[in-house]
């Protein structure tokens, strides 16, 4: 089980709650789980989300592993340039 804190506009399509327990061994199937609980964070999990872990951000590597004990983020991805 790991804490994952949801920012912004993701806290808002989960229903306004920023923190969430969620059974997840890496990002992939976080963001199933997230998907399957709240069906409107779909679209943004298909625009990309920036997952921080740690202090460390992960874009793509949807196969990295969450530690337990882990400070996770998910943010809307930023665009732009």
């Amino acid at each position: 089980m790991v804490e994952v804190t949801l920012w912004g506009s993701l806290s808002t399509v989960a229903g306004g709650k920023a923190k969430h327990d969620i059974e997840a061994k890496d990002i992939r199937e976080l963001f199933r789980k997230l998907a399957e609980q709240y069906p409107g964070i779909e679209p943004w999990i298909d625009r990309g989300i920036a997952v921080a872990i740690d202090g460390t951000i992960y874009r793509d590597t949807w196969s990295k592993e969450l530690p337990e004990d882990a400070e996770i983020f998910l943010l809307p991805r930023l665009a732009g340039g």
